[in-house]
């Protein structure tokens, strides 16, 4: 069976259109990922002109185009106070509104700050990264500030004090507890008696007090730190909580 003389030709002419189309691909993404952003620029793109332009968040300085999220970051969505901004500081605040929609993490704790770090890498898995905001994070060259610096290795001691608070809660068993809205609330042990205690690292971790209830033997009831669950037993394994 004879062959097409154009057959050969044609394939070539496929090929290399293919290899032009993707090279061009390859670049334009290029272009994309070194794109740098101003704060004005970047407020064009909220997704509020119906023209085709991508809608675009910031996060810690990196541009994501969450388009396909179009229903959720789009007017009218619930997460459309990211669009067009840098709001950091919202994604663990819940700030939507006035100074809340800011890129500024002062004051924030480290496992905040770590909280807001893996909202990046989020939407570093999730969506097309787009490039840097020239500003508190990257320079007008691209380059990663000291401020940003900063804020990953708070975040680091964030994870690091995590995991340090994990193995040490591990060491007391936590009460079981229920509520209901007829009886109200209760909290017991099967081994032991129920005590508020503080949760250890929370004043570095949160810069707040918080306590939780562990179950102790007889034995260990006497030692600081514990509050019995006011009208509980002092050897109750069963204490109501209102």
């Amino acid at each position: 069976m004879s062959r097409s003389p154009l057959l050969f030709p044609s394939l070539a002419i496929f090929v290399a259109l293919l290899a032009f189309s993707l090279r061009q691909y390859s670049l334009r993404r290029q272009q994309q990922l070194l794109k740098l952003w101003n704060i004005e620029d970047l407020a064009l793109y909220n997704g509020t002109y119906d023209d085709g332009s991508p809608i675009l968040l910031g996060i810690l300085g990196s541009v994501f185009d969450v388009t396909k999220g179009r229903s959720h970051y789009g007017p009218g969505g619930g997460y459309h106070h990211f669009a067009g901004r840098d709001a950091s500081r919202a994604f663990v605040s819940g700030n939507f509104t006035g100074d809340g929609l800011t890129d500024s993490l002062h004051g924030l704790s480290s496992v905040e700050v770590k909280s807001v770090v893996d909202w990046r890498d989020f939407y570093n898995r999730s969506y097309i990264y787009a490039g840097k905001v020239v500003g508190r994070y990257y320079d007008s060259h691209g380059k990663p500030t000291k401020y940003l610096k900063g804020v990953e290795a708070k975040a680091a001691r964030g994870s690091q004090l995590l995991e340090k608070q994990k193995k040490e809660e591990a060491k007391l068993p936590d009460c079981n507890s229920r509520w209901s809205q007829q009886e109200g609330g209760e909290v017991w042990c099967e081994t032991g008696y129920p005590r508020l205690v503080q949760k250890p690292l929370e004043i570095a971790l949160t810069g707040k007090m918080r306590r939780r209830c562990a179950c102790f033997k007889e034995e260990e009831l006497t030692q600081s730190g514990l509050e019995l669950y006011q009208d509980c037993g002092y050897l109750s394994k069963v204490c109501p909580v209102n």
